[in-house]
């Protein structure tokens, strides 16, 4: 029962995988971000432009030399523009990490009144969903490297329940519904299996 919607097929193991109910950096100091994020080939422009803006909020933990934010740009269909490039790792982190956890980007985002994902790479606003060969899934990779977050105890909810925000953001009100829906129809399915199966036993 394959659902493709905005073009990307839908992965359900996206509304059972088990995880955090929501990101609290004050608890893991951004660990998801210490490894660094790939970002589209415009998204990294677009950081560029900024750059005097970015640098207001960062601390000396980073660095402020914009030739160090980067790794060398590689082909990738994945991206929107076909082309992508990882941040740096700075001091054990993320070069957009500060020393206390937080997004540079994000801050600089919010003290303008932006929305506060307007500076962030897609794929950093997703995590722990990434696009992986024209699907939206789950990065079990980056999970088990997390120390917080992977752990079953504090796994209180689904990865679904926990991004509703950000996948309303990435998807859009219609594609976010379209998903609703495909949602319950799946779990419909899974049920009839079920059912079905126990009236053969």
């Amino acid at each position: 029962m394959q659902k493709v919607i905005n073009g990307l097929i839908i992965d359900p193991i996206i509304f059972s995988y088990p995880f955090v109910p929501k990101c609290d950096v004050c608890i893991c100091s951004g660990e998801c971000c210490w490894y660094g994020v790939y970002t589209d080939l415009k998204e990294m422009e677009m950081i560029l432009d900024k750059r005097d803006l970015v640098k207001k909020y960062m601390d000396d933990s980073q660095t402020l030399d914009e030739a160090k934010w980067f790794e060398t740009i590689e082909e990738d269909k994945d991206f929107e523009s076909g082309y992508c490039a990882g941040t740096e790792i700075y001091n054990n982190k993320c070069v957009f990490l500060d020393k206390n956890g937080f997004c540079s980007l994000q801050k600089a985002a919010m003290d303008l009144g932006e929305d506060k994902w307007n500076y962030k790479p897609l794929y950093c606003i997703l995590f722990p969903l990434v696009i992986f060969e024209g699907k939206l899934t789950i990065d079990d990779e980056h999970i088990e490297r997390m120390h917080y977050c992977n752990k079953a105890k504090n796994q209180t909810s689904t990865i679904f329940e926990a991004m509703k925000d950000e996948i309303r953001h990435f998807l859009g009100e219609e594609g976010y519904k379209e998903l609703l829906d495909y949602k319950n129809e799946y779990f419909n399915n899974v049920k009839m299996e079920v059912l079905d199966y126990e009236i053969k036993k």
